[in-house]
Protein backbone atom coordinates (compact mmCIF):
# COMPACT_ATOMS: atom_id res chain seq x y z
CA UNK A 1 0.00 0.00 0.00
CA UNK A 2 1.24 3.46 -0.60
CA UNK A 3 1.91 6.28 1.67
CA UNK A 4 0.47 9.47 1.46
CA UNK A 5 3.11 12.27 1.96
CA UNK A 6 2.23 15.99 1.74
CA UNK A 7 4.61 18.61 0.59
CA UNK A 8 3.48 22.05 2.25
CA UNK A 9 5.28 25.12 0.27
CA UNK A 10 6.82 28.43 2.44
CA UNK A 11 4.68 31.31 3.60
CA UNK A 12 4.19 33.50 0.91
CA UNK A 13 5.06 31.15 -2.22
CA UNK A 14 4.30 32.96 -5.36
CA UNK A 15 2.02 30.70 -7.77
CA UNK A 16 0.79 31.52 -11.14
CA UNK A 17 0.49 30.93 -14.45
CA UNK A 18 1.99 32.55 -17.96
CA UNK A 19 0.62 33.45 -21.35
CA UNK A 20 2.29 35.87 -24.39
CA UNK A 21 0.82 38.41 -26.15
CA UNK A 22 2.02 37.35 -29.85
CA UNK A 23 0.69 33.49 -28.61
CA UNK A 24 -2.88 34.49 -27.30
CA UNK A 25 -3.90 37.59 -29.23
CA UNK A 26 -4.90 37.57 -32.76
CA UNK A 27 -1.55 38.69 -34.04
CA UNK A 28 -0.96 42.41 -35.36
CA UNK A 29 1.87 44.12 -37.33
CA UNK A 30 4.47 41.96 -35.72
CA UNK A 31 7.21 39.31 -37.09
CA UNK A 32 4.82 36.14 -36.30
CA UNK A 33 2.10 37.54 -38.28
CA UNK A 34 0.91 34.79 -41.37
CA UNK A 35 3.87 32.21 -40.45
CA UNK A 36 2.73 28.61 -41.28
CA UNK A 37 3.10 27.04 -38.10
CA UNK A 38 4.54 23.19 -38.22
CA UNK A 39 0.87 21.76 -37.65
CA UNK A 40 -0.37 23.34 -41.03
CA UNK A 41 -1.96 26.27 -39.21
CA UNK A 42 -1.01 29.73 -39.80
CA UNK A 43 -0.48 32.39 -36.92
CA UNK A 44 -3.47 34.89 -37.02
CA UNK A 45 -5.95 34.76 -34.73
CA UNK A 46 -4.29 32.49 -31.85
CA UNK A 47 -7.13 32.69 -29.49
CA UNK A 48 -9.12 35.74 -29.36
CA UNK A 49 -7.82 36.90 -25.79
CA UNK A 50 -7.80 40.69 -26.69
CA UNK A 51 -11.85 39.72 -27.39
CA UNK A 52 -12.18 37.56 -24.42
CA UNK A 53 -10.01 39.24 -21.46
CA UNK A 54 -13.14 39.32 -19.17
CA UNK A 55 -13.69 35.90 -19.41
CA UNK A 56 -9.80 34.56 -19.33
CA UNK A 57 -9.61 36.68 -16.34
CA UNK A 58 -12.04 34.10 -14.66
CA UNK A 59 -9.53 31.42 -15.51
CA UNK A 60 -6.26 33.43 -14.57
CA UNK A 61 -7.38 33.98 -11.18
CA UNK A 62 -7.86 30.56 -10.22
CA UNK A 63 -4.01 29.97 -11.23
CA UNK A 64 -2.64 31.50 -7.94
CA UNK A 65 -1.53 35.07 -7.35
CA UNK A 66 0.35 35.83 -10.23
CA UNK A 67 -0.04 36.30 -13.67
CA UNK A 68 2.85 36.60 -16.26
CA UNK A 69 2.02 37.96 -19.90
CA UNK A 70 3.11 41.20 -21.80
CA UNK A 71 1.84 43.19 -24.66
CA UNK A 72 1.96 43.37 -28.02
CA UNK A 73 4.33 45.97 -28.83
CA UNK A 74 3.01 45.99 -32.24
CA UNK A 75 -0.21 47.51 -31.36
CA UNK A 76 1.23 50.14 -28.87
CA UNK A 77 3.38 51.13 -30.78
CA UNK A 78 3.22 51.50 -34.80
CA UNK A 79 6.95 52.96 -35.32
CA UNK A 80 9.93 54.07 -33.63
CA UNK A 81 9.88 56.31 -30.78
CA UNK A 82 6.19 56.52 -31.75
CA UNK A 83 3.73 57.64 -28.38
CA UNK A 84 1.92 54.69 -27.49
CA UNK A 85 -1.45 54.32 -28.64
CA UNK A 86 -3.82 55.57 -25.74
CA UNK A 87 -6.38 53.36 -26.59
CA UNK A 88 -4.41 49.89 -26.88
CA UNK A 89 -2.85 51.43 -23.30
CA UNK A 90 -6.10 51.67 -21.77
CA UNK A 91 -6.99 48.01 -23.31
CA UNK A 92 -4.34 46.78 -21.63
CA UNK A 93 -4.86 49.19 -18.48
CA UNK A 94 -8.46 47.67 -17.64
CA UNK A 95 -7.43 44.49 -17.93
CA UNK A 96 -4.55 44.31 -15.58
CA UNK A 97 -6.46 46.85 -12.76
CA UNK A 98 -8.99 43.71 -12.90
CA UNK A 99 -6.35 41.08 -12.07
CA UNK A 100 -5.04 43.66 -9.56
CA UNK A 101 -8.44 43.92 -8.13
CA UNK A 102 -9.16 40.00 -7.73
CA UNK A 103 -5.52 40.04 -6.11
CA UNK A 104 -3.37 39.08 -9.06
CA UNK A 105 -0.42 40.48 -9.48
CA UNK A 106 0.67 40.78 -13.01
CA UNK A 107 4.61 40.20 -14.07
CA UNK A 108 5.23 42.00 -17.31
CA UNK A 109 7.67 40.70 -19.87
CA UNK A 110 8.45 42.95 -21.99
CA UNK A 111 10.37 41.39 -24.60
CA UNK A 112 9.08 37.54 -25.68
CA UNK A 113 10.45 37.08 -29.14
CA UNK A 114 8.02 38.86 -30.95
CA UNK A 115 8.74 42.34 -32.57
CA UNK A 116 6.99 44.74 -34.66
CA UNK A 117 7.64 44.73 -38.57
CA UNK A 118 8.97 48.13 -38.88
CA UNK A 119 11.72 46.95 -35.75
CA UNK A 120 12.15 43.95 -37.62
CA UNK A 121 12.57 45.44 -40.96
CA UNK A 122 15.66 47.87 -39.74
CA UNK A 123 17.92 44.93 -39.09
CA UNK A 124 15.87 43.61 -35.57
CA UNK A 125 18.34 42.41 -33.16
CA UNK A 126 21.16 41.81 -35.45
CA UNK A 127 21.59 46.32 -35.62
CA UNK A 128 22.76 47.39 -32.04
CA UNK A 129 20.93 51.26 -33.69
CA UNK A 130 17.47 49.62 -33.11
CA UNK A 131 18.59 49.29 -29.18
CA UNK A 132 17.38 52.65 -28.55
CA UNK A 133 13.83 52.02 -29.81
CA UNK A 134 13.50 49.29 -27.99
CA UNK A 135 14.49 51.16 -24.76
CA UNK A 136 11.82 53.75 -25.44
CA UNK A 137 9.56 51.17 -25.98
CA UNK A 138 10.22 49.78 -22.75
CA UNK A 139 10.28 53.32 -20.84
CA UNK A 140 6.87 53.63 -22.84
CA UNK A 141 5.80 50.01 -20.62
CA UNK A 142 7.19 51.66 -17.25
CA UNK A 143 5.36 55.07 -17.56
CA UNK A 144 2.05 53.40 -18.68
CA UNK A 145 1.89 50.29 -16.73
CA UNK A 146 4.24 50.15 -14.06
CA UNK A 147 1.79 51.28 -11.23
CA UNK A 148 0.11 48.12 -12.35
CA UNK A 149 3.13 45.90 -12.49
CA UNK A 150 4.80 43.72 -9.51
CA UNK A 151 7.23 41.97 -10.84
CA UNK A 152 9.30 42.71 -14.30
CA UNK A 153 10.90 40.17 -16.83
CA UNK A 154 12.60 42.15 -19.48
CA UNK A 155 13.17 39.16 -21.64
CA UNK A 156 11.47 35.99 -22.23
CA UNK A 157 14.37 33.34 -23.15
CA UNK A 158 17.00 35.03 -25.11
CA UNK A 159 18.53 32.33 -25.66
CA UNK A 160 16.12 30.33 -27.32
CA UNK A 161 15.16 33.45 -29.40
CA UNK A 162 18.54 34.20 -30.67
CA UNK A 163 19.50 30.74 -31.70
CA UNK A 164 16.18 29.39 -32.89
CA UNK A 165 15.57 33.01 -34.93
CA UNK A 166 19.41 33.05 -35.90
CA UNK A 167 21.23 30.21 -35.54
CA UNK A 168 19.13 27.39 -35.94
CA UNK A 169 16.57 29.50 -38.47
CA UNK A 170 13.30 28.09 -36.58
CA UNK A 171 12.00 31.12 -36.12
CA UNK A 172 11.75 34.58 -37.94
CA UNK A 173 14.08 36.08 -39.22
CA UNK A 174 14.97 32.86 -39.93
CA UNK A 175 18.94 33.31 -40.15
CA UNK A 176 21.39 30.52 -39.71
CA UNK A 177 24.33 31.93 -38.15
CA UNK A 178 27.09 31.40 -34.92
CA UNK A 179 28.10 34.75 -35.32
CA UNK A 180 24.75 36.69 -35.99
CA UNK A 181 22.91 34.58 -33.02
CA UNK A 182 26.18 36.03 -30.72
CA UNK A 183 25.30 39.53 -32.17
CA UNK A 184 21.85 39.16 -30.97
CA UNK A 185 22.85 37.67 -27.53
CA UNK A 186 25.12 41.20 -26.90
CA UNK A 187 22.45 43.10 -28.11
CA UNK A 188 20.17 42.03 -25.73
CA UNK A 189 22.10 41.97 -23.20
CA UNK A 190 23.00 45.48 -23.48
CA UNK A 191 19.36 46.36 -24.20
CA UNK A 192 18.64 44.69 -20.70
CA UNK A 193 21.35 46.40 -18.72
CA UNK A 194 19.75 49.57 -19.82
CA UNK A 195 16.31 48.92 -19.12
CA UNK A 196 17.05 47.50 -15.84
CA UNK A 197 18.40 50.97 -14.53
CA UNK A 198 15.08 51.90 -16.05
CA UNK A 199 13.08 50.32 -13.91
CA UNK A 200 15.03 50.29 -10.69
CA UNK A 201 14.82 53.72 -11.13
CA UNK A 202 11.37 54.10 -11.27
CA UNK A 203 10.13 51.62 -8.91
CA UNK A 204 13.24 50.41 -6.55
CA UNK A 205 11.30 47.99 -4.97
CA UNK A 206 10.22 45.94 -7.97
CA UNK A 207 12.24 42.91 -8.70
CA UNK A 208 13.71 42.43 -12.07
CA UNK A 209 15.06 39.64 -13.98
CA UNK A 210 14.78 37.55 -16.92
CA UNK A 211 13.33 34.01 -18.12
CA UNK A 212 16.52 32.03 -19.14
CA UNK A 213 15.54 28.89 -20.60
CA UNK A 214 17.57 25.58 -19.63
CA UNK A 215 17.72 22.46 -21.27
CA UNK A 216 19.40 19.08 -20.27
CA UNK A 217 20.99 18.12 -23.61
CA UNK A 218 23.12 14.57 -23.40
CA UNK A 219 25.26 12.78 -25.64
CA UNK A 220 25.32 9.16 -26.62
CA UNK A 221 28.21 8.54 -28.25
CA UNK A 222 31.55 10.36 -28.93
CA UNK A 223 30.46 13.33 -31.00
CA UNK A 224 27.20 13.83 -29.18
CA UNK A 225 29.29 14.28 -25.96
CA UNK A 226 31.23 17.51 -27.75
CA UNK A 227 27.62 18.82 -29.20
CA UNK A 228 25.83 18.02 -26.10
CA UNK A 229 28.73 20.24 -23.91
CA UNK A 230 29.37 22.83 -26.26
CA UNK A 231 24.99 23.16 -26.72
CA UNK A 232 24.95 23.32 -22.72
CA UNK A 233 27.71 26.06 -22.94
CA UNK A 234 26.23 28.32 -25.44
CA UNK A 235 22.77 27.85 -24.29
CA UNK A 236 23.07 28.13 -20.88
CA UNK A 237 26.34 29.52 -19.20
CA UNK A 238 26.89 31.98 -21.80
CA UNK A 239 24.20 33.20 -22.34
CA UNK A 240 23.55 33.86 -18.89
CA UNK A 241 26.55 35.91 -19.24
CA UNK A 242 25.08 38.55 -20.27
CA UNK A 243 22.56 38.97 -18.25
CA UNK A 244 24.00 39.14 -14.29
CA UNK A 245 22.53 42.39 -13.77
CA UNK A 246 19.48 40.96 -12.31
CA UNK A 247 17.64 40.98 -8.79
CA UNK A 248 16.04 37.14 -9.39
CA UNK A 249 17.09 34.37 -12.19
CA UNK A 250 14.12 33.22 -13.86
CA UNK A 251 14.25 29.80 -14.78
CA UNK A 252 12.13 27.56 -17.58
CA UNK A 253 12.84 24.02 -18.26
CA UNK A 254 10.80 21.62 -20.24
CA UNK A 255 13.13 19.64 -22.44
CA UNK A 256 15.73 16.53 -22.07
CA UNK A 257 17.51 16.54 -25.37
CA UNK A 258 19.86 13.38 -26.35
CA UNK A 259 22.08 13.65 -28.59
CA UNK A 260 24.23 11.46 -31.45
CA UNK A 261 25.92 13.70 -32.48
CA UNK A 262 22.26 15.48 -33.84
CA UNK A 263 19.42 16.15 -31.43
CA UNK A 264 16.70 13.22 -31.19
CA UNK A 265 12.93 15.12 -30.49
CA UNK A 266 9.80 13.55 -30.84
CA UNK A 267 8.84 16.82 -33.22
CA UNK A 268 11.22 16.03 -35.53
CA UNK A 269 11.61 12.02 -35.06
CA UNK A 270 8.41 11.21 -33.86
CA UNK A 271 8.51 7.75 -32.06
CA UNK A 272 12.28 7.39 -31.65
CA UNK A 273 12.24 8.34 -28.30
CA UNK A 274 9.75 5.86 -27.33
CA UNK A 275 11.78 3.11 -29.04
CA UNK A 276 14.73 4.15 -27.66
CA UNK A 277 13.43 3.54 -24.52
CA UNK A 278 12.52 7.43 -23.51
CA UNK A 279 9.97 9.17 -21.55
CA UNK A 280 8.52 11.73 -24.00
CA UNK A 281 5.62 14.75 -24.69
CA UNK A 282 4.61 15.49 -27.86
CA UNK A 283 8.13 17.41 -28.05
CA UNK A 284 10.69 16.19 -26.02
CA UNK A 285 11.93 13.66 -23.81
CA UNK A 286 10.70 14.09 -20.34
CA UNK A 287 13.62 14.22 -17.77
CA UNK A 288 12.43 16.09 -14.50
CA UNK A 289 15.21 15.19 -12.33
CA UNK A 290 17.58 17.09 -15.05
CA UNK A 291 15.71 20.25 -13.85
CA UNK A 292 17.10 20.38 -10.03
CA UNK A 293 20.74 19.81 -10.96
CA UNK A 294 20.06 22.98 -13.39
CA UNK A 295 18.33 24.78 -10.29
CA UNK A 296 21.45 23.78 -7.98
CA UNK A 297 23.91 24.89 -10.43
CA UNK A 298 22.39 28.70 -11.26
CA UNK A 299 21.88 28.32 -7.07
CA UNK A 300 25.97 28.19 -6.16
CA UNK A 301 27.07 29.87 -9.52
CA UNK A 302 24.85 33.40 -9.04
CA UNK A 303 23.73 33.08 -5.32
CA UNK A 304 20.58 34.83 -6.33
CA UNK A 305 16.93 34.04 -5.73
CA UNK A 306 15.16 32.03 -7.86
CA UNK A 307 11.70 31.88 -9.78
CA UNK A 308 10.46 29.42 -12.50
CA UNK A 309 9.17 31.89 -14.74
CA UNK A 310 7.85 28.83 -17.75
CA UNK A 311 7.60 24.96 -16.90
CA UNK A 312 5.01 22.72 -18.13
CA UNK A 313 4.36 19.69 -20.64
CA UNK A 314 2.86 19.39 -24.27
CA UNK A 315 0.32 16.81 -24.12
CA UNK A 316 -3.26 16.71 -24.47
CA UNK A 317 -4.08 14.27 -21.67
CA UNK A 318 -4.93 15.98 -18.12
CA UNK A 319 -3.69 13.01 -16.51
CA UNK A 320 -0.27 13.29 -17.59
CA UNK A 321 0.02 17.16 -17.30
CA UNK A 322 -1.37 16.68 -13.43
CA UNK A 323 1.38 13.77 -13.22
CA UNK A 324 3.75 16.74 -14.90
CA UNK A 325 3.30 19.03 -12.11
CA UNK A 326 3.39 16.60 -9.16
CA UNK A 327 6.72 15.75 -10.54
CA UNK A 328 8.00 19.22 -10.91
CA UNK A 329 6.52 20.30 -7.62
CA UNK A 330 8.26 17.59 -6.05
CA UNK A 331 11.69 18.71 -7.20
CA UNK A 332 10.82 22.33 -6.14
CA UNK A 333 10.00 21.26 -2.62
CA UNK A 334 13.51 19.77 -2.46
CA UNK A 335 15.89 22.16 -3.65
CA UNK A 336 13.54 24.60 -0.81
CA UNK A 337 14.28 21.91 1.16
CA UNK A 338 18.34 21.95 0.21
CA UNK A 339 18.41 25.31 1.41
CA UNK A 340 17.79 26.94 -2.89
CA UNK A 341 15.77 30.64 -2.50
CA UNK A 342 13.75 29.37 -4.51
CA UNK A 343 10.22 32.14 -4.16
CA UNK A 344 7.86 30.92 -6.63
CA UNK A 345 6.47 28.95 -9.52
CA UNK A 346 4.68 29.92 -12.16
CA UNK A 347 3.14 27.18 -14.54
CA UNK A 348 2.76 27.49 -18.58
CA UNK A 349 0.66 27.58 -20.00
CA UNK A 350 -2.81 29.25 -18.59
CA UNK A 351 -4.32 28.34 -21.52
CA UNK A 352 -3.53 26.55 -24.89
CA UNK A 353 -1.86 28.87 -27.27
CA UNK A 354 -0.35 28.97 -30.80
CA UNK A 355 3.01 27.53 -29.97
CA UNK A 356 5.40 29.60 -32.31
CA UNK A 357 6.53 27.61 -35.21
CA UNK A 358 4.73 24.33 -34.45
CA UNK A 359 1.17 25.64 -33.82
CA UNK A 360 -2.18 25.25 -31.75
CA UNK A 361 -2.12 21.21 -31.74
CA UNK A 362 0.71 21.61 -29.59
CA UNK A 363 -0.78 22.15 -26.28
CA UNK A 364 0.42 23.25 -22.80
CA UNK A 365 -2.83 24.77 -21.40
CA UNK A 366 -4.25 24.36 -18.28
CA UNK A 367 -7.44 25.21 -19.56
CA UNK A 368 -8.67 24.00 -23.38
CA UNK A 369 -9.06 25.92 -26.11
CA UNK A 370 -11.42 24.91 -29.27
CA UNK A 371 -9.45 25.66 -32.34
CA UNK A 372 -12.28 26.08 -34.33
CA UNK A 373 -14.63 28.27 -31.62
CA UNK A 374 -11.80 29.40 -29.53
CA UNK A 375 -13.88 28.39 -26.52
CA UNK A 376 -12.74 27.59 -23.47
CA UNK A 377 -12.87 25.11 -20.73
CA UNK A 378 -11.49 23.86 -17.62
CA UNK A 379 -9.19 20.72 -17.71
CA UNK A 380 -8.86 18.39 -14.73
CA UNK A 381 -5.14 19.35 -14.52
CA UNK A 382 -6.36 22.98 -14.21
CA UNK A 383 -8.93 22.35 -11.31
CA UNK A 384 -5.98 19.98 -9.79
CA UNK A 385 -2.96 23.16 -10.22
CA UNK A 386 -5.62 25.30 -8.87
CA UNK A 387 -6.35 23.25 -5.73
CA UNK A 388 -2.58 23.50 -5.06
CA UNK A 389 -2.08 27.01 -5.54
CA UNK A 390 -4.95 27.34 -2.95
CA UNK A 391 -3.59 25.23 -0.35
CA UNK A 392 0.23 25.77 -0.99
CA UNK A 393 1.27 22.51 -1.35
CA UNK A 394 0.02 18.83 -2.74
CA UNK A 395 0.20 15.22 -1.49
CA UNK A 396 2.67 12.98 -3.16
CA UNK A 397 2.10 8.92 -3.45
CA UNK A 398 5.79 7.43 -1.80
Amino acid sequence: MSKIKRLNFPKGFIWGSSTAAAQVETAGDHNWNGIKAMDGYTFTRTTDHEKRRDEDIEYITQFGSMYRCGADWSRLQTKAFAPFDPEVVEEYRDFFKKLNARGTKIMFVIHHFMNPNWFENNGTWLNEDNIPAFVDYAEQCIQHFGDLVENWNTFNEPNVYAINGFMLGGFPPFKKSYFKANTVLRNLGKAHDIVYDLIKKAYPNKLVGISCNTVDFSGLNFLGNMVAKFASWWFIDHAAKHFERLDYWGLSYYAHIPMNPFPITEIDKPGKLAQMGYAHDKMWAYKPSSFKEIILKFHHTFKKPIIITENGICSDDSDVRIASIKDYLTIMHEVIEEGVDLIGYVHWSTWDNFEWNLGPTYRFGLVRIDLDTMDRQMTKAGLYYAKVTEENGLDIEL
